[in-house]
């Protein structure tokens, strides 16, 4: 019964900004997606995109309608080259993988990211399968490239650009670079002197095609999308702004790339920033006038529809609920860092996540095996049903809407008795290490429990000048109680460097040995 459950929430909570009459309302997902790359192959969309620190990564997912996103495969389980990775001497929040590369060539699919990081922990990986819904195989490790781009050009020579208007050749066998490759193809002109970044080639009627996201910090100007042009790779290169515009009340769009479908259409999939959800993703036509890629509708606008190119395809669920009924992980969760493998186990306790304290730490954002989902806009409410019984003194455990600003429901326990509490914790870290230097904890309701059983439950609201959390606890799953105040939830750069997410927890403070079990999790997106 659990199980059906679950899957009729999953089936409500996709009903989502997917269809109208047939059409997908912008955003196309409006959840954390930055930095998009995108292929067809076959009939079927494929996406990648950035998740930093979260394990495992660069999750790859796949459409055929534009709409619908089911998420197929991880490119890795866990990245080793440094213990910040395992949350000791320093994490990788805001690091870790960004904007990946994804490529089809001669029946292979690829992928090539850069660790944002200094050393060899930022050295580039590359990763190649025969099928992306199964495991990827590490081809090659190079050195660091800037939100690269990986291109195969028709001759069968292999490229790399990255960083502002650089590029190298590869050996054929993406084993390492080509001496005397690495050149500069353009040269910024002077309106073009703030940020710019996020390198996607492609190549279209024998024309080289240089998409970047421009940051431009002068009155009157925005963010915005460019295009360098050349005949020949190498150059010269001539630049064409392509899109400059905002959408919904929320800040111009950035970065992205364009696909065609199997029919010959081009589309533009771009991320906008929309506060603390984090960076989701928009759809709009793409248009080749006078030989440019222009995007947005004729007025060069973020159109709020658009049309589904294959219909009768089945609405699949971004955010899933999970009765915890299966022996492995669902796909849709990761964990904060690599996780603690001996410290978690669906299969301990039939229909239970557990999740045991590993390490004594002083804080959430040390915390290992941190289990996390992404939150939706417009609306979205999640809740979870754990079981305490098992908690030792000085164990913390709950459900958090995870951030570098963090709103937290918090069980803790505290000789034989146990507490809940909500809190709003901010964390501060080093800016080279990404150490934990310091956690503000600031509580705002506490309760005595009397039971070894509660319910949690977090409302999250991200509509226009909202990005508010509200949190409540259940002592029955039925009479729900609010607790503390409404977060403000943020998005910050500086810290985590993505959208917030829910987030299960469970931490010692004191000794080793105690755990909690997750009986389920709930979720629901809920639309305007």
């Amino acid at each position: 019964m659990k199980k059906i459950a679950y899957l009729v929430l999953a089936l409500v909570a996709c009903l989502s900004a997917r269809a109208e009459d047939g059409k997908i309302a912008n955003p196309m997902l409006w959840a954390d997606l930055p930095d998009p790359d995108i292929i067809c192959v076959d009939g079927y969309f494929y996406l990648v995109s950035t998740t930093m620190h979260l394990m495992p990564g660069a999750p790859i997912m796949r459409s055929r309608d534009l709409a619908n996103w089911e998420t197929v495969s991880y490119v890795y389980d866990k990245l080793t080259d440094s213990p910040k990775y395992d949350l000791r001497e320093g994490t990788v929040y805001g690091r870790g993988q960004w904007a990946t590369s994804l490529k089809y060539h001669n029946g292979q699919f690829y992928v090539l990211f850069a660790p944002n990081e200094q050393g060899s922990m930022g050295d580039t990986y590359i990763y190649t399968t025969k099928d992306p819904t199964t495991s990827w195989t590490l081809v090659s490790r190079l050195p660091h490239f800037h939100d690269a781009s990986l291109f195969f050009d028709d001759d069968g020579r292999v490229y790399v650009n990255y960083g502002t208007g650089e590029m190298c050749e590869l050996k054929p066998d993406l084993s390492g670079i080509v001496e005397g490759s690495r050149m500069k193809i353009f040269q910024r002109e002077e309106d073009e002197k703030g940020l710019l970044e996020g390198s996607r080639m492609v190549k279209h009627n024998g024309k080289y095609y240089l998409l970047m996201i421009s940051h431009v910090y002068a009155p009157g100007r925005h963010r915005r999308e460019v295009c360098y042009r050349a005949d020949d790779i190498h150059g010269p290169y001539e630049k064409k702004v392509i899109l400059e515009a905002d959408f919904g009340g929320f800040p111009y769009v950035g970065q992205g790339t364009i696909v065609d479908s199997k029919d010959g259409d081009w589309y533009g999939v771009i991320f906008q920033d929309r506060g603390a959800v984090g960076r989701v993703l928009t759809l709009m036509p793409c248009r080749w006038i006078d030989g440019w890629p222009m995007l947005g509708d004729e007025e060069g606008k973020i159109p709020p529809y658009m049309r589904r190119i294959v219909s009768g395809v089945p609405d699949q669920p971004l955010v899933v609920s999970d009765g915890f009924d299966h022996p492995d992980m669902d796909i849709h969760w990761q964990w904060n860092h690599n996780p603690v493998d001996g410290a978690w186990s669906l299969k301990e306790r039939t229909g239970f996540l557990r999740l045991k304290t590993s390490r004594v730490v002083d804080n959430l954002y040390l915390a290992p095996n941190t289990l996390t989902q992404r939150m939706e806009g417009p609306q979205c409410t999640a809740s979870v049903k754990l079981d305490l019984s098992r908690l030792k003194d000085g164990d913390c455990t709950g459900f958090a809407a995870f951030n570098g600003h963090s709103g937290v429901l918090t069980v803790s326990k505290e000789g034989r008795k146990l507490f809940l509490s909500m809190t709003q914790q901010v964390v501060d870290l080093s800016n080279r290490e990404k150490a934990v230097e310091k956690v503000e904890v600031k509580e705002q309701e506490r309760v005595a429990l009397r039971q070894s059983q509660i319910w949690l439950r977090i409302d999250a609201d991200f509509r226009k000048g909202s990005d508010m959390a509200t949190f409540h606890y259940s002592l029955d799953g039925k009479e729900w109680t609010q607790i503390g105040t409404p977060y403000k939830m943020q998005f910050d750069y500086r810290r985590l460097f993505m959208g917030t997410k829910f987030a299960l927890f469970c931490y010692a403070t004191k000794r080793l040995g105690g755990y909690v079990d997750f009986d389920c999790f709930e979720y629901k997106r809920l639309d305007e």
